[in-house]
């Protein structure tokens, strides 16, 4: 039977890593986790969504009244999926052992949408009973090259009726392809399991990816699309952070733009300031920064792009006219401090955050609400009473989850709540993620 305690408590980043407590979620009952884990936004301020991989991916001791289901580590699973971070689901499951009931069509799940199958489908085969689904059953039989058997068990399987559509069909033109010819696949159901999108795309009727949920992207980078398919489901991933920037990068620069508009001009720009930066030509760059930048805006890829280029962007002497986008892009990365420290601020907003990414943000510098909200959070010595409370039972990672999913636009967070949402996590000795995600706020305008 799966040691349910141990399989909860399965991470992939240790203590020594992410810095936090091994009891970060013993005190906490299973329930209210999931609960925490299902109310995350969809699309959080990206120094937020860090720390929710952060926490998802911690090893922790698991909850005290964890049971044999592992119901929260299939939570944390699935929520890393929601996300579009498939590789560090799958490596969870993977590591808490998959071939479980439990966690089985999880990790097929995963599986199927990385292109990576074959392990899963090789312990059904060993153990049928891992699944109640024969749609998975025959077509991991069928995967296994046991043809005769798979199709033994689809014909016993739709005498019983045990077969629904468009599994049904899907299976019968999997399992004899001159059925293609004659028989028009069926229409795809609203909620599409990864099963059925690897069938379609097994019988010539590929889905498209982009009105799928964002887990359904990675598909598209297993080298069987197109570049602008590849292109548009990287973006999609690097806005949720499950995928990274470097790899975004890999495929803007990949090749010349065949087209123009929508994502070949989004990628001529990226390409046009790579360039630009590897030939160290300061007027070039200074051309190709804007395009670029707003290329960036377009997509909500503004820290991803901050993160591949500010480095290279503070190593030049540029014009004046790029200096304040500079800045911005500086402050958005990883190098905010340095950037406070070697970079003059050029606007009211600027000056403000400058003070920000030193700690400090000054309410007298303050020009909006959500500034001197984040001034009266930077100023605060405690968290609030609601964060506190959790904090007082031991349920860190409750309370770290609270105060995340407040500073988040879609939470319904009040000003007054952006300021206790700061204090809490800086409390909580997350100084850093604070400072970033207050930074965001403040430059990405995504609050006001």
């Amino acid at each position: 039977p799966l040691d349910a305690a141990r399989a909860d408590a399965v991470g992939l980043l240790p203590g020594s890593t992410t810095g936090l407590p091994a009891t970060l979620w013993q005190a906490s009952p299973t329930p209210a986790l999931i609960r925490r884990l299902e109310a995350l936004p969809d699309m959080p301020l990206p120094a937020v969504q860090a720390l929710f991989y952060t926490l998802l991916l911690a090893e922790a001791d698991a909850p005290e009244d964890a049971g044999r289901v592992a119901r929260f580590l299939s939570a944390r699973i699935e929520t890393l999926r929601r996300f579009g971070a498939v590789e560090p689901a799958l490596a969870l499951v993977e590591r808490a052992g998959g071939a479980v009931p439990q966690l089985f069509d999880q990790w097929l799940d995963l599986s199927l949408l990385n292109g990576t199958e074959d392990p899963a489908c090789a312990a059904l085969r060993k153990k049928p009973s891992l699944t109640n689904s024969l749609t998975a059953r025959i077509f991991c039989t069928a995967r296994a090259g046991d043809w005769t058997t798979a199709v033994l068990t689809y014909h016993g399987a739709t005498s019983l009726g045990a077969l629904a559509e468009p599994d049904a069909t899907l299976l019968a033109l999997f399992l004899d392809p001159e059925m293609i010819e004659t028989t028009t696949p069926p229409p795809a159901p609203e909620d599409v399991t990864a099963l059925q999108f690897r069938l379609y795309e097994a019988v010539g009727a590929a889905l498209s990816t982009r009105n799928l949920p964002r887990a359904f992207a990675m598909a598209d980078l297993r080298g069987t699309a197109g570049w602008k398919a590849e292109i548009e489901a990287a973006e999609r991933l690097a806005r949720t952070g499950a995928l990274a920037g470097t790899q975004l990068l890999g495929l803007y620069t990949a090749r010349e733009p065949s087209a123009s508009g929508g994502v070949w001009d989004r990628a001529a720009a990226v390409q046009a300031l790579d360039t630009a930066l590897a030939a160290k030509d300061p007027p070039a760059v200074a051309d190709a920064l804007p395009a670029a930048w707003a290329a960036a805006r377009e997509m909500q890829l503004e820290t991803v792009m901050a993160d591949l280029f500010a480095e290279r962007l503070m190593q030049m002497t540029l014009p004046d006219r790029v200096r304040a986008l500079v800045l911005d892009i500086a402050l958005l990365s990883p190098l905010y401090e340095t950037a406070a420290q070697r970079l003059a601020p050029v606007t009211p907003r600027q000056r403000f955050a400058v003070g920000l990414a030193r700690g400090t943000p000054s309410a007298e510098m303050a020009t909006t609400p959500n500034e001197a909200a984040i001034a009266d959070g930077f100023a605060r010595t405690g968290a609030a009473r609601a964060h506190q409370a959790l904090l007082d039972q031991d349920r860190l990672g409750e309370a770290i989850l609270s105060a995340a999913t407040q500073l988040d636009d879609h939470s319904g967070a009040t000003r007054e709540g952006l300021g206790a949402a700061l204090a809490a996590l800086r409390a909580f000795g997350l100084e850093e993620t604070a400072r970033r995600a207050a930074l965001q706020i403040v430059l990405l305008e995504r609050m006001q």
